[in-house]
């Protein structure tokens, strides 16, 4: 009879709002995100504590954390959002070529997948509309897994539908799709006297221009020129890689940026490109979304999209060489 009461008590709609809450780590931003008022997610907040028999979330000066029993809750209510949405979509079954539904990919401005992606949407599913959601490492640090983890949070959070970066290993409840290797090359503008001579002493004389979301000048370059015994100046950060093409154009700063997204946009920028004098790690890109959110139809469709579009080799990495030519 407990249970049966509990379940009467119960509203769909708290789940939301601890799935918000816990995202958030804000009570007011909550409230914004759920287009409710401060007072009106305070009250659910205790119903919900009642009805759990636990504080959840603990106040503090920069906003709430979560207790351990909010914390344990956290993929089992996910998996019960995800499995509702799935049931109230299937009373429409997704079809591409009609559906009007928008979805958010997290994606360094990097990405190169997203022009062949948006060519397939023009041709099978002209009604669905993306949003584009800028992903760079939020914190410093050496380990990419480190780098990265909080997008899974954000997967889960469902505040972007797929996430595509340079993950090594994502958790078992996600899907990782691998979508392309990426190395890098230095970026100058033409004539840049670093493009005459590309060497690792010159590499290390000149200045340089990071792109960081923190303004940490310190990244994986410098990881590896410390195994050398040496360093190099940043002079400049900036928080993306269009920014950061702009403005090594325009001045005597090179930069280490991935290889696909300055063949894609070299010519528009006026600048060449040549091999990093020292030997950097390669990165694989892969594509993440949760087991649970696949439910989904839609956008089960739309990532398969995406691994279809690397099958066909329309999202490939383009060759070494070829891509050298297309950038100098």
């Amino acid at each position: 009879m407990l249970n049966e009461i509990n379940l009467a008590r119960a509203d769909l709609n708290l789940l939301t709002l601890f799935e918000v809450i816990l995202s958030e780590r804000h009570v007011g931003r909550a409230a914004l995100r759920l287009n409710l008022t401060p007072s009106a997610v305070s009250h659910g907040l205790g119903r919900l504590r009642g009805l759990l028999n636990d504080p959840l979330f603990l106040r503090t000066p920069k906003g709430v954390v979560p207790t351990a029993r909010a914390m344990a809750l956290a993929e089992p209510v996910g998996d019960l959002l995800a499995q509702a949405r799935s049931v109230l979509s299937s009373a429409e079954p997704f079809e591409a070529a009609k559906s009007t539904r928008r979805f958010i990919i997290g994606a360094p401005d990097g990405s190169a997948l997203l022009a062949p992606l948006l060519a397939v949407l023009r041709d099978r599913a002209p009604g669905i509309d993306i949003g584009l959601r800028q992903l760079l490492p939020p914190q410093g640090g050496h380990s990419v897994e480190r780098a990265w983890a909080p997008l899974f949070a954000e997967l889960e959070a469902r505040s972007i539908d797929i996430a595509i970066a340079p993950i090594d290993r994502a958790p078992p409840r996600f899907v990782a799709q691998t979508i392309y290797d990426e190395d890098f090359v230095v970026v100058a503008r033409a004539r840049h006297p670093f493009v005459a001579r590309p060497t690792l002493q010159r590499f290390c004389q000149m200045q340089h221009l990071v792109v960081s979301m923190t303004a940490d000048p310190y990244g994986f370059v410098d990881d590896a020129l410390a195994k050398l015994g040496l360093a190099r100046r940043v002079a400049l950060t900036v928080p993306d890689f269009a920014l950061g093409l702009a403005t090594v154009a325009e001045t005597d700063l090179i930069a280490t940026m991935p290889r696909r997204f300055v063949a894609m946009h070299a010519a528009r920028f006026a600048v060449v490109s040549r091999e990093v004098p020292l030997r950097l790690r390669a990165f694989t890109i892969k594509a993440a979304v949760p087991k649970v959110a696949l439910m989904d139809a839609g956008l089960a469709w739309l990532f398969e999209a995406m691994c279809e579009v690397v099958q066909s080799g329309r999202g490939a990495r383009p060759g070494r060489r070829a891509g050298l030519r297309a950038q100098s």
